[in-house]
């Protein structure tokens, strides 16, 4: 579900940019330029592929094993503070189309040649690098949801299709609007979960005692025996018993990987969690239903 939303909405916005565009050169008759614009899709493409790579590979070169968990924290914190100003900020200009048609008609009158391929090879890259961003951790220990992955990619393709090629009127504002809310659920799991990241590196090294952290519930322990209970299940890597809605278990790993669930945060980590939800939740009625103008979203 994750994995659908990010891509499908990525995938979505890209789209938009590049059909505001193609449809700006089309009804303008600037036939010159559309072999650019189809350069920096291509561009984008491989470009977005080449940062991939080097992400991962500088995150797996770099860094010491000891801080891994030290490392995933702090690369949360960011992802979530990016996601944030991403979707809140950042998507007031590249969501407005006519923003996106100044911006064309400056690269053209500059007669710069190469103008609007760099426009929509970096409009390109940002989706590609933001996608790289939101799922790293997905990607990296290899749990990626590939059917997710080609449902959100084929349902935003059908629906440039329908917008672009067939001239269907389409909710694109819902669309975004029910897709922030969900990005809010996850930017404020990432805080969350990058607080129990750095709470499992302070053990890891010693500065604290797990017996010493205060937790807001600890519930659903691993078992060692079998409790005969359908809620639980045998996790043959860790010799436990697991409940369900353990942050382990097969529902509370989706919860913990969808909105950073926890079965036994800390305080921190709640309040934190807590803080950034209000406040995403706050940002998101701004914008899209109380100080928002309709032409903003594409």
């Amino acid at each position: 579900m994750k994995e659908f939303i990010i891509i499908f909405r990525e995938c979505l916005e890209a789209g938009l940019i590049v059909g505001v565009i193609y449809t700006f050169l089309h009804v303008n008759k600037i036939e010159g330029q559309k072999r650019n614009l189809w350069l920096g899709v291509l561009g984008g493409i491989v470009a977005s592929v080449l940062v991939g790579c080097l992400f991962f590979f500088l995150g797996e070169t770099i860094m010491p094993p000891e801080y891994e968990t030290l490392f995933e924290g702090i690369s949360m914190y960011i992802t979530a503070l990016f996601l944030f100003y991403v979707i809140f900020w950042l998507s007031k200009k590249v969501s407005n189309k006519y923003l996106i048609q100044k911006s064309v008609q400056k690269s053209i009158s500059k007669n710069e040649s190469w103008g609007l391929l760099i426009l929509i090879l970096f409009a390109i890259l940002r989706e590609g690098f933001e996608i790289i961003i939101l799922l790293f951790n997905e990607i990296k220990d290899g749990d990626l949801n590939y059917l997710g992955v080609y449902l959100g990619v084929i349902l935003a393709i059908v629906i440039i299709y329908l917008i672009f090629a067939l001239g269907k009127q389409v909710p694109i504002r819902q669309f975004f609007a029910s897709t922030t809310l969900l990005l809010v659920f996850i930017a404020a799991g990432l805080v969350a979960y990058g607080t129990h990241e750095v709470e499992e590196y302070l053990v890891d090294s010693g500065q604290i005692q797990e017996e010493n952290i205060s937790r807001v519930w600890d519930i659903l322990e691993p078992k060692n025996e079998d409790p005969s209970s359908a809620f639980y299940f045998l996790n043959k890597e860790k010799g436990k018993y697991y409940h369900v809605l353990h942050d382990k278990g097969k529902v509370g790993d989706f919860l913990k990987g969808f909105f950073g669930y926890n079965s036994n945060p800390n305080y921190i980590e709640f309040f934190l969690w807590l803080f950034f939800l209000i406040f995403g939740i706050k940002k998101w009625a701004d914008f899209y239903y109380l100080g928002s103008p309709k032409k903003q979203i594409l």
